[in-house]
């Protein structure tokens, strides 16, 4: 089954904080036990139902965090292990919390064969940037600050740019990244502080600073 894009970025921009908005809680859906079982007992249509429901979000995380070149193998692949997983799902974890945390296993270890990152926290000054899904919205007001946020985005070290998206694009808590990245908590909040610093210098090189974003 084809993973495609959502068809317009995620990102929204109009104040200062722009980038540290949280734009969609990571919360389970009330029917999603209800979904689990119809998939655990086989009935027609119900892993249909359950990839509808979570592809975009899977979709997302994975362009932002291996870029549009690879971002659908890689959401294919976090599919084949959210099903092949699902019969040992115990429900210890919010649903979404665990379809995160496959979906970014899946993106980091693609990323790790393709650069030989170690660690899903490892800061490497030394990476290539990703290709980012720039915003093909007239260049205005909001989409030129979403277009340069995307592209500031791409250019932070794997590690930082998905704590960034988790937290701050995909609005998860520290203790959901953690048990996502398995780390601690406190080294979920350093990240998330140093990839902010580091993405707020990458927009500060291109001429954005609070005060414009402020204007906006």
């Amino acid at each position: 089954m084809a993973v495609k894009p959502p068809h317009t970025t995620m990102f929204g921009v109009s104040a200062v904080n722009a980038i540290e908005g949280l734009l969609s809680p990571g919360e389970s859906r009330p029917d999603d036990a209800a979904l689990i079982a119809s998939v655990k007992r086989g009935e027609p249509g119900s892993r249909e139902a359950l990839y509808h429901r979570y592809k975009r979000r899977v979709y997302g995380l994975a362009l932002r965090i291996v870029g549009a070149g690879d971002a659908e193998e890689v959401a294919q692949e976090a599919f084949i292990r959210i099903f092949r997983g699902l019969p040992k799902f115990r429900g210890d974890a919010a649903l979404s919390t665990w379809i995160y945390r496959l979906a970014v296993n899946a993106a980091l270890s693609h990323r790790s064969r393709r650069s030989g990152a170690r660690l899903p926290l490892e800061e490497n000054p030394g990476e290539p940037a990703v290709e980012a899904q720039v915003v093909t919205e007239p260049s205005r007001g909001d989409a030129v600050l979403r277009a340069r946020l995307e592209r500031a985005l791409a250019e932070l070290p794997a590690g930082y740019r998905t704590v960034v998206v988790l937290h701050d694009v995909e609005g998860l808590e520290h203790e959901e990244i953690a048990s996502i990245l398995n780390c601690h908590v406190g080294t979920s909040k350093s990240q998330l502080h140093k990839a902010r610093a580091r993405l707020r210098a990458i927009l500060a090189a291109d001429g954005i600073t609070a005060s414009s974003l402020d204007d906006t």
